[in-house]
């Protein structure tokens, strides 16, 4: 049985401690659009080049662009005898890339298993991010809840001082909860629509929320 998922959810949700577990669980791949075009610059196959010219100029690469790496990798990837499923990262965010991502899809005879939402309060989220803070020096990360330095305010490693980033503050934090769901809303919308939309409660322990979407993904798996 072949599983191909998103998973979607506000920044501080826990997606990627989620996916990881889900993807060693099932041996799925994990798709990253940014990893893509990255790796597609760097052949410099004739897409790569125009990708680069477009990121070079300072613009955002076009929906068609990305349409077109995507469907050259996983084109590539469901050949294969080893392929179980993908797992998507950053993509779709919008409902043309939604569209674009369903005809692709069909070209290659596959189908979406499920898109699973997170959900997560802006209270937690904050309460979560804001938790985090990071040694100036090495870049280790700490978590006031659940990873504490051994001395407040002193890494572990080095004895640097541990700053906040200003993506960890709280107001900047709420802002993007607010961002996420007025940008997500349409494509949770989209997939309740095409029934493949499976939500839970994601304000608990990753070891729980773990549990919560295997308990999902089960269903499927045959």
């Amino acid at each position: 049985m072949v599983l191909n998922l998103i998973f979607l959810g506000p920044p501080g949700a826990g997606k990627g401690t989620v996916a990881q577990a889900v993807m060693d669980k099932y041996s799925l791949i994990q798709i990253s659009t940014g990893d893509l075009v990255r790796a597609e610059v760097a052949s410099g196959s004739a897409l790569g080049k125009e990708i680069e010219a477009v990121i070079n100029k300072g613009n955002l690469v076009e929906d068609n662009l990305i349409g077109q790496m995507f469907e050259k990798y996983l084109k590539e990837k469901v050949s294969s005898p080893d392929f179980n499923g993908f797992i998507l990262d950053g993509f779709p965010r919008t409902l043309p890339q939604a569209d674009m991502l369903k005809g692709i899809l069909e070209r290659l005879n596959q189908n979406l298993t499920a898109v699973i939402y997170i959900e997560s309060s802006k209270d937690s989220v904050v309460k979560r991010l804001s938790s985090r803070w990071t040694c100036e020096k090495c870049k280790k990360v700490y978590n006031t809840v659940s990873l504490k330095p051994k001395v407040d305010g002193i890494c572990d490693v080095d004895g640097a001082k541990l700053i906040q980033r200003d993506d960890d503050k709280p107001e900047t934090i709420a802002k993007r909860y607010d961002t996420f769901l007025e940008k997500t809303l349409p494509l949770i919308n989209y997939y309740e629509k095409e029934n493949i939309l499976y939500k839970y409660d994601g304000n608990v322990s990753p070891a729980l929320s773990i549990e919560a979407a295997n308990k999902i993904i089960e269903k499927f798996v045959k």
